[in-house]
């Protein structure tokens, strides 16, 4: 694998001073509900409201200076966005976010917030990437992928070195998966840790599983979940990683994230975004899979439009 635990654990000592160590929640009614003992890592808690702080942190602070000093840019529908925006601003350098024109207004805002410039393009992968290698050829910024790229992928990996080291005794770890890099990342940090993991994914966005299950990366499909951060495609290294590494990628319906984020909001007390409740909603579709087990949930994230409320 290019990543391995020992990255894990470098990018945790790198982004240590700007990240938070984000805490951890248990529930004895959702315990109750879904038959199985649920510790939840709030990732919504962290910088700029996402998990996507971590690799973005470790990306931007492990750049030699003279790469650094021309600045970065990305492509992102929010999440990524605003972290590496937040990143850059905290080493001193531009961001430059290339963000689909109906993105989120949260997001657009929250990238704005963190001192990154937008450019708008249109909804389509292509767009972006057009729009990308024309801000790098006339800025000469580093371009920091969203999920498939060694340093986003050690850098996400660390919510779930935390997770097991605050609750050791877990028999599995389940996160949402879009483009793949918390996934890749935690199920590194399983295998070393003998944990399964798994990803959590919409059946409306489903070229994850498809592509786990089939053994062939799914590179063409089309989106259609309110779980707007898993609305990515499975990326090339993130794939690899994951079909190596990982226990199962499992499917939930719409209105069962609704459900598993309903729950969430009022068991827990903890307002989060659709991509983060995927996988409470995994444990209530498969209660008889998980059943009598101590599991980690990874909430994503928490930056959500209250004024579009996915209900």
């Amino acid at each position: 694998m290019s990543v391995t635990i020992d990255d894990v654990r470098q990018a945790h000592a790198r982004i240590r001073p700007y990240v938070h160590n984000t805490p951890v929640m248990t529930s004895e009614r959702l315990d109750e509900l879904a038959g199985a003992r649920l510790v939840f890592k709030c990732e919504h808690m962290q910088k700029a409201g996402a998990f996507k702080t971590r690799g973005a942190v470790n990306a931007v602070f492990g750049l030699e200076q003279e790469v650094a000093r021309a600045g970065v840019a990305t492509h992102s529908s929010g999440n990524h966005g605003a972290a590496l925006a937040r990143a850059a601003m905290m080493r001193g350098i531009p961001a430059w976010i290339i963000v689909p024109g109906n993105a989120k207004r949260v997001k657009k805002e929250a990238i704005r917030a963190y001192g990154g410039e937008i450019v708008e393009c249109e909804s389509t992968l292509a767009a972006r990437e057009e729009i990308l290698k024309r801000v790098l050829g006339e800025t000469g910024a580093h371009f920091v992928p969203p999920y498939d790229d060694d340093r986003i992928i050690a850098g996400q990996g660390t919510a779930a070195l935390e997770l097991l080291e605050d609750a050791p005794d877990l028999d599995a770890v389940i996160t949402p998966v879009g483009g793949g890099g918390l996934l890749a990342g935690s199920a590194i940090v399983g295998a070393a840790m003998d944990v399964d993991v798994f990803g959590a994914e919409p059946e409306m966005a489903d070229d994850a599983a498809r592509s786990f299950r089939s053994g062939q990366r799914v590179t063409h499909h089309v989106p259609q979940t309110i779980a707007d951060g898993l609305q990515t495609t499975l990326g090339e290294r993130n794939f690899a990683i994951i079909r190596e590494m990982a226990a199962d990628i499992l499917l939930v319906s719409e209105q069962e994230i609704v459900n598993a984020m309903r729950l969430i909001w009022t068991r827990l007390k903890q307002v989060v975004e659709p991509s983060a409740a995927v996988t409470l909603a995994v444990v209530m579709r498969y209660r008889a899979r998980f059943a009598g087990r101590r599991l980690g949930l990874i909430l994503t994230g928490g930056n959500l439009d209250v004024e579009q409320l996915p209900l």
